[in-house]
């Protein structure tokens, strides 16, 4: 058996870092970027950042923005369109998982117009060439899109995300500025930085987890966990460590998977529109106990990782109660909701189980579950 690992070519870390684009793109030789950036980060400025970083160096742009919370099939069809018509060799994604997604797909419709069909790149797409190269800038801390050769676009007609896996649409470079991150909302902070608490969790227990990949995992629940709470308040430490977490946790999950946390989310999203890292941070405890008899002696080192003393004496059955507590604690210290109420409609269950059960992210989940045991957990959560 191998084990494979993708990265970005290049990535830069540390607070100003986004002025290294200038060399990137003069290194490149490239000459002009197709900006993907969402409205709401036009609207506050936070784009502008990085667009007077290119105005200082003279480098010409088109701006795209016509991007939405959970990106749509629309959003990359109106964007492949745009990006022909703008004379574009390159694209910097700015934002966090809406954006970089949507400059996924386009990069890879772009350099393999057979896929001009959304939906042909749903799971792992045999296409044929990488996509355009990439400049991804995220700035929030959870989704480390910058990162994977994943990304997640949303079918609205058939109320469903579609996760589409793909070597040939990494990023080629990474840009993690915490200075990028540091105008979030307390709410976002906390939903996005659950987020990465779940592929860091659910990276580490995987069926596709190795030692490589055990190694970013665990590194990035420890970073998150000591780190999360303070980037809630804002303060330059939290943002900074939540800036690496992340992306340390992008390193290892998208090389070896998730599990059903992401397809019980991703169906939440497409249906109710719920924020992604709100639905993988309610989920996460919940999911984790149905897991724990899956995993060995995982949980004990995730307890260790999130801070548990004394997790070396402990039983099985208590370092796994142990490490969903922590989590658990974790999610309600920064304000996450605890349960579904108000999101999740009884009658909507049995399409929500379909949803997760047809999702990529299924196959990973270290315990095969039923359609029953995932109707039982989106029950239990109401």
């Amino acid at each position: 058996m191998s084990n494979r690992i993708i990265l970005n070519e290049t990535s830069y870390h540390g607070a100003g870092c986004i002025k290294e684009i200038v060399g990137e793109v003069q290194r490149r030789g490239l000459t002009k970027a197709f900006v993907c950036s969402d409205p709401d980060l036009v609207k506050f400025g936070v784009t502008k950042k990085v667009l007077d970083v290119l105005d200082g160096a003279k480098l010409g742009y088109t701006l795209y923005s016509d991007i939405k919370a959970n990106p749509t099939i629309e959003n990359v069809q109106t964007g492949v369109a745009a990006y022909k018509a703008s004379g574009a060799d390159y694209i910097i994604a700015i934002g966090g998982g809406s954006s970089m997604d949507t400059a996924k797909a386009i990069g890879i419709i772009i350099n393999n117009p057979e896929f001009a069909d959304v939906r042909s790149l749903e799971g792992v797409a045999p296409t044929k060439k990488p996509c355009v190269p990439i400049i991804a800038v995220p700035t929030t801390a959870g989704t480390a899109a910058e990162v994977t050769i994943n990304y997640v676009i949303t079918d609205v007609e058939k109320k469903r995300k579609f996760v589409c896996v793909d070597v040939h649409d990494i990023p080629v470079v990474a840009v993690v500025d915490s200075e990028m991150m540091s105008t979030m909302p307390k709410g976002l902070t906390a939903a996005t930085g659950m987020d990465a608490l779940t592929h860091a969790i659910e990276g580490y227990i995987t069926k596709g987890a190795w030692e490589m990949s055990d190694m970013f995992h665990l590194k990035a629940i420890e970073i998150i966990s000591r780190s999360l709470r303070g980037a809630v308040n804002n303060e330059k430490e939290g943002r900074e460590g939540m800036a690496l977490g992340q992306y340390i946790a992008g390193m290892g999950f998208s090389n070896v998977g998730l599990g059903i946390v992401h397809s019980m989310a991703h169906a939440l999203g497409a249906v109710y529109d719920t924020p992604h890292g709100v639905a993988n941070a309610i989920l996460l405890p919940t999911v984790m106990r149905y897991n724990a008899e899956a995993t060995g002696e995982k949980y004990r080192d995730i307890a260790k990782a999130m801070g548990v003393e004394g997790t070396e004496n402990m039983t099985a059955a208590e370092y796994r109660e142990a490490a969903c507590n922590a989590v658990a604690q974790l999610s309600k210290d920064v304000g996450i909701p605890q349960d579904l109420k108000g999101i999740v409609k009884e009658e909507d269950i049995d399409f929500l189980a379909q949803s997760a059960m047809d999702d990529a992210c299924r196959p990973g989940n270290p315990k095969d579950p039923t359609k029953e045991d995932i109707i039982a957990l989106y029950k239990s959560l109401l």
